[in-house]
């Protein structure tokens, strides 16, 4: 049982043409509004800071959150220190990898992660493998961010006795162009949108602010209850019931490509239960 022609929402961005591609093989006729502007950070003073102390030897561990941040900070260092010294010292702290794109990342540099986060990989389940594997207190722990800074995480590991230095590699910013989101938006509250697919939790963010900016949160509170929501993940579906979303679904995996089959398969019935 495919998607058999429904419309199906996403607001992917960094691989929109994948999932667009994705529904169309199920069956499905895709809304795909990229809601999300990948925006490197113009003052680095942070990370070069984080260099500095690097380099002194005055960082223990390092939390690496995203493969697309790993690659960054990697590149920003080579901006200031010769590779080889930067390599050489990283390769005596630990590093610790939020799943297996900062894995890849780490390869692609010559560098192996320490201990990688099993799925889903919230931020969960990386302070619950630390407390297994490698205790944090006294350490002074540098935590590669994205997107948006994670409070809680930062907040666990001062708890457990860190010395939390956070670098923000780069930040989301709506696109320039909000005519696609705000069409998509109005076609859920008109009814139209059977499925909506969320593969990223900044994502819901975004979302909420363009229409806080249109004064259109009620009416799709409302209509978001008549649709299916599948979430990619943990992280997400945090993030859809702390802005009262429903959350419908998850993938037995955390990929897109599983969620978007996954969901195909169930969305008439999960549909027919709402």
């Amino acid at each position: 049982m495919a998607f058999n022609g429904m419309t199906v929402a996403s607001f992917e961005s960094r691989m929109a043409t994948e999932i667009t591609r994705l529904i169309e093989r199920y069956g499905g006729r895709p809304l795909v509004a990229p809601v999300l502007r990948e925006v490197p950070l113009e003052d680095n003073t942070v990370v070069q800071e984080f260099g500095v102390r690097l380099m002194a030897g005055r960082i223990d561990m390092l939390i690496l959150l995203t493969g697309v941040g790993t690659t960054a900070l990697c590149d920003i260092l080579k901006a200031h220190y010769p590779w080889p010294s930067i390599s050489a010292v990283l390769a005596q702290i630990a590093l610790i990898a939020r799943g297996p794109k900062p894995v890849a990342a780490l390869k692609a540099v010559g560098l192996q992660a320490t201990l990688t986060v099993p799925e889903p990989n919230t931020w969960v389940d990386l302070i619950s493998t630390l407390d297994e594997h490698r205790l944090v207190k006294g350490l002074r722990v540098a935590v590669q961010e994205y997107g948006v800074s994670n409070p809680d995480l930062l907040r666990a590991l001062e708890q457990r006795g860190a010395e939390v230095f956070s670098m923000p590699i780069y930040k989301w910013a709506l696109p320039d162009n909000l005519a696609p989101i705000r069409q998509a938006l109005d076609s859920m509250i008109a009814g139209e949108v059977a499925v909506t697919l969320i593969t990223n939790a900044v994502q819901i963010d975004h979302v909420m602010r363009v229409l806080e900016l249109d004064g259109k949160v009620e009416p799709f509170r409302s209509a978001v209850t008549k649709m299916v929501v599948a979430s990619i993940g943990p992280t997400a579906s945090e993030r859809l019931r702390h802005h009262g979303w429903p959350v419908d679904f998850e993938p037995s995996h955390s990929k897109m490509g599983v969620l978007v089959k996954e969901m195909s398969e169930r969305a008439l019935s999960v549909l027919d239960c709402k």
